[in-house]
């Protein structure tokens, strides 16, 4: 577990919004991967193809685990950005064919996703800080 230099609010946040965000897309992905007749007719309507559900459901299990899991600092950040493209691409799709509340739902989900990477961050620079000044 990583040390936090963060302060407990911050940790506290940090740990909300990573938990939010890790269960939407793990909870996502098993709803694409089983095809769900709701994930099927959201992505029906948006004109994509249903065999998309496979590969979103294939990418976001895996992302929203390597968000819980503290050891992987460069596979969260691929995973944040993997996250935060698939959440700002359904928000903007959604957009376009003129679906407010799932426009909103998606671009919510993205921006807690730069939240989290955000708070991550600065708990890495803080350790490496807290890092540098207990070596000297």
């Amino acid at each position: 577990m990583p040390t936090f230099a963060l302060s407990p609010r911050r940790r506290i946040a940090y740990w909300i919004t990573t938990s939010i965000v890790a269960l939407e897309v793990g909870v996502g992905g098993i709803m694409d991967l089983l095809r769900t007749e709701h994930v099927r007719a959201v992505v029906s309507h948006l004109g994509y193809p249903i065999y998309v559900l496979t590969i979103l459901g294939v990418w976001k299990i895996p992302g929203a685990i390597v968000l819980l899991i503290p050891r992987f600092p460069r596979l969260r950040e691929w995973a944040y950005a993997g996250i935060f493209f698939e959440m700002t691409g359904a928000a903007f799709s959604h957009a376009l064919f003129r679906d407010p509340g799932y426009f909103t739902i998606t671009l919510t989900f993205a921006l807690l996703s730069l939240v989290s990477w955000w708070l991550e961050r600065q708990n890495r620079s803080a350790d490496r800080t807290s890092n540098a000044v207990a070596a000297t």
